[in-house]
């Protein structure tokens, strides 16, 4: 599943560097033609996978999660196989669209191994798995670059579709799915309807905000991703601009990959809800610096920071919904937790491109730094009220009595 994520993540990343590039070799359009669908060719894939993510989630609660992974593969690697012949932009639009309903493979096997994995190590295990994707989206920028330059850019979207497919290979003979049990609840094994799910999730406040924080925190991880590259260029000048803006995507990328298992391992011991609180604290400090930087090595250093904080947060989220939801609605939850995020990919940039255009690069460090504080302080509230100064007051009226 490791490799299999691998796959996916690089090959989904090796395109998305050049999208506005192929979009303008379409045709002969004006910079702002081809910026405006650049931005609708990207958002478009997080629009329709937010409306599909929890009921592919309930579909792979009822069938079985391996077929929706070979689904989605196969899927996605014939919509990458076709961008290839694309001779429109709005062909290109409609396939990215379908793309968007075939994704959420790496939610799905993350769904998957959770609730294969016992509650005491899913947050090891999980930030684990992470690391595969990680190392795939660290990677995929950098190849896709490199096969761009030699074969050309529709050349390269059908080459990637090679390895896609291979990820639906991989699953389908080298993945088992278990059967048996691996706890003793009942609640476990029962079915759920969509109503009970939404019913569960929203009597657990905790729960609740742990989901409802995914939006932010992809938001304030997305807000500086499109602008990123135009802000090296400001602190550093055009020379070499391509390669000190995928050295500034990559840092963040590789704290996150050295620290995610030691996170999740963390959340296994001492309690996720309390790395979860650190961490969007921790994220929140590191940003906050990004705003005064003056040249590109200190920019570098605190994405690599961001990267460390922020590497943590999805293995403990998904952990802590693993000990809080039933087996059998694993994927629903995880569903609806996917489209959050994917809500926040979709607000993160415009929020990001927003602030830079009125009020400089500066606004976007400390608003997205402002939302990760803001996030900490929200999960704190609702984690003392609701979890902590529940269990303590009944630990105390245990010992009195």
């Amino acid at each position: 599943m490791w490799f299999a994520n691998f796959f996916i993540a690089g090959s989904i990343t090796m395109v998305l560097p050049f999208i506005s590039l192929y979009i303008d070799s379409l045709g002969n359009y004006s910079d702002s033609y081809v910026q405006n669908w650049s931005g609708w060719i990207f958002a478009i894939t997080f629009v329709t996978a937010l409306i599909f993510s929890p009921i592919w989630g309930r579909i792979g609660d009822k069938y079985g999660r391996k077929k929706i992974l070979i689904i989605s593969a196969l899927g996605i690697g014939i919509s990458v196989f076709l961008m290839g012949f694309a001779t429109t932009v709005w062909q290109l639009f409609l396939l990215r669209l379908f793309m968007g309903v075939v994704t959420g493979f790496i939610p799905m096997s993350q769904a998957m191994i959770s609730t294969q994995t016992p509650k005491k190590i899913a947050g090891k295990v999980l930030g684990t798995l992470q690391t595969g994707s990680i190392t795939g989206t660290l990677m995929g920028p950098l190849l896709g670059g490199a096969l761009a330059d030699a074969f050309g850019y529709a050349n390269t979207f059908k080459w990637v579709s090679i390895t896609i497919f291979f990820s639906a290979i991989l699953v389908a003979f080298g993945v088992k799915e278990l059967s048996k049990k691996i706890s003793t609840d009942e609640k476990d094994y029962v079915t759920y309807s969509s109503k009970e799910v939404i019913k569960h999730i929203l009597n657990k406040p905790v729960l609740l905000v742990v989901m409802l924080i995914s939006v932010l925190v992809q938001v304030a991880h997305f807000s500086i991703q499109p602008i990123l590259s135009l802000f090296v260029a400001e602190i550093h000048g055009p020379v070499s601009i391509a390669f000190f803006s995928g050295m500034a995507f990559s840092a963040a990328g590789l704290g996150n990959l050295l620290m995610t298992r030691k996170w999740g391992s963390l959340g296994d011991k001492l309690g996720h809800i309390k790395i979860l609180i650190i961490l969007l604290f921790m994220a929140g400090i590191v940003y906050f610096p990004g705003a005064f930087v003056t040249n590109i090595w200190q920019l570098v250093i605190l994405r690599f920071l961001l990267g460390v904080s922020i590497g943590g947060i999805i293995p403990v989220r998904i952990a802590y919904i693993r000990q809080e939801a039933p087996l059998s609605m694993q994927g629903e939850v995880l569903g609806y937790n996917t489209s959050l995020r994917f809500l926040g990919n979709i607000i993160g940039p415009a929020l990001g491109g927003a602030l830079a255009g009125f009020f400089g690069f500066s606004a976007v460090f400390v608003v997205t730094s402002g939302l990760l504080i803001l996030s900490g302080f929200i999960m704190l509230i609702t984690w003392y009220k609701h979890e902590y100064a529940g269990k303590h007051s009944r630990s105390l009226s245990t010992n009195r009595g």
